[in-house]
């Protein structure tokens, strides 16, 4: 596992299945550490980004179910990330905390999904506008996640579109979710109030 400023802060939340605000809490109180950076799957904009463990990190604050000092949430992320497939961390004496057990596979999903964002996932300005899509089709992530939000299986959109990988599919709806649409709706969005 590398330690390079890969993921945004929402995909963190996301995948560590943890609120945005354990995330940002964190950034604020300088527990951890920000990057600038971009990735094909980001397009050319410079974004916020956080290191793989940043994932254990809020999967274990979110899971651990206690207020722990600025300094304790320190001690976390130091022994996370010297160890962070270790089963305990030791942020105290005579205190450990069994990483492992608060956090499960959040840090294959996150290799997983990290591997199939930067596979498969493009923003380029000269396919619709820059929208993020699927490589090769002009399938948009959101047109995606609409599709599963709306209650259609994974497997019938395979099914229409046999030549996409579940991979493909399953980073397009993380990536949706996490780097949502900006600006103004389009269409009738109050027509789904009704």
């Amino acid at each position: 596992m590398t330690a390079a400023a890969v993921l945004t802060p929402s995909e963190v939340a996301e995948l560590a299945g943890a609120s945005i605000r354990v995330v940002e809490k964190a950034i604020e109180e300088r527990v951890l550490s920000v990057r600038f950076g971009s990735s094909p799957a980001m397009g050319r904009r410079s974004r916020r980004m956080l290191p793989v463990y940043s994932v254990v990190y809020a999967a274990t604050i979110a899971g651990l179910g206690l207020k722990l000092s600025i300094a304790h949430k320190r001690e976390l992320v130091r022994g996370i990330a010297r160890r962070p497939r270790g089963k305990r961390v030791k942020v105290a004496p005579a205190v450990e905390i069994d990483v492992g057990q608060l956090v499960g596979d959040a840090l294959e999903r996150t290799e997983k999904y990290r591997a199939a964002r930067d596979a498969f996932i493009v923003v380029d300005d000269e396919i619709k506008g820059g929208t993020p899509v699927i490589r090769g089709t002009r399938m948009t992530v959101y047109s995606v996640l609409g599709r599963v939000t709306h209650g259609e299986p994974i497997d019938d959109i395979l099914g229409d579109n046999p030549d996409l990988s579940r991979a493909a599919l399953e980073a397009a709806v993380v990536y949706a979710r996490t780097h949502p649409m900006v600006g103004r709706p389009g269409g009738r969005p109050w027509a789904d109030a009704l």
